[in-house]
């Protein structure tokens, strides 16, 4: 049994409150399918749970923009990563050194067996999103899912669901928060643990439980997380404002 996460954004008080249900469940490993950091107040000491926490861990598009440039990023995206960068660039060096190595040695992908785990997608795994609306897009998703052997799991966009490859998406809520996987190809979108967009505040991440997806949601203080944002000037309060309404 295993579990998934993507998708942190800096945002500490709900990493803690997600690996606290983590480590309450038997789970043998732990994946991180990126962007732990961006938009959040916390993106060291997010760094370095992850590191401590997760065997597998992938690239995400906020990782690699405070590396190098945050390109296509709106205003808010880019004040933010410019921030990020600087908050990893003082305090203690040694620890930041460290930061800077584990991001730099993310890869895009990982194969293992029938699963494929990207942040973004199969076809561009750091930046292409996958939307709900996108079953409507055949060619798009025909060439996502010629890309994948079997299962995929993903993040990027925070919205849990399924996407099959009759091309249906299947919200959590409709499909009573489980979904067997079989021999049908599926693209499983985990979610978001530091910022969920589809209305619901909770934390969102995945476990696999013998070829079985179980949808979790996890409770965290979003208050005192965005009270942290309000007070940094260099962070739009609207990326406080979003977690209380899962936008």
């Amino acid at each position: 049994m295993f579990a998934i996460i993507s998708d942190i954004h800096g945002n500490l008080e709900a990493l803690q409150a997600v690996l606290a249900d983590i480590a309450s469940k038997d789970i043998s490993k732990l994946y991180c399918l990126g962007d732990i950091i961006g938009y959040g107040p916390n993106p060291g000491e997010c760094i370095d749970l992850v590191m401590e926490k997760a065997q597998v861990t992938i690239l995400g598009n906020h990782d690699q923009a405070a590396m190098f440039d945050p390109e296509g990023f709106n205003a808010g995206a880019e004040r933010a990563i410019f921030w990020t960068r600087k908050q990893l660039e003082i305090g203690d060096q040694s620890k930041n050194e460290r930061r800077w190595e584990f991001l730099g040695e993310l890869p895009r992908l990982r194969r293992e067996e029938k699963y494929m785990f990207v942040h973004g997608s199969a076809r561009n795994p750091l930046n292409e999103y996958v939307f709900p609306e996108d079953i409507y897009h055949q060619r798009k998703m025909e060439r996502i899912f010629s890309l994948v052997e079997r299962h995929c799991f993903q993040g990027h966009t925070h919205i849990p669901g399924v996407f099959t490859d009759d091309l249906n998406f299947l919200a959590p809520e409709e499909i009573d928060f489980r979904y067997e996987l079989g021999e049908h190809k599926a693209l499983i979108n985990v979610g978001s643990v530091g910022q969920p967009r589809n209305g619901d505040s909770r934390s969102s991440y995945v476990i696999v439980d013998e070829g079985t997806i179980h949808f979790q949601r996890v409770v965290y203080d979003y208050k005192k997380t965005a009270e942290k944002i309000y007070q940094i000037p260099e962070l739009d309060n609207f990326l406080g404002d979003r977690l209380g309404e899962g936008r």
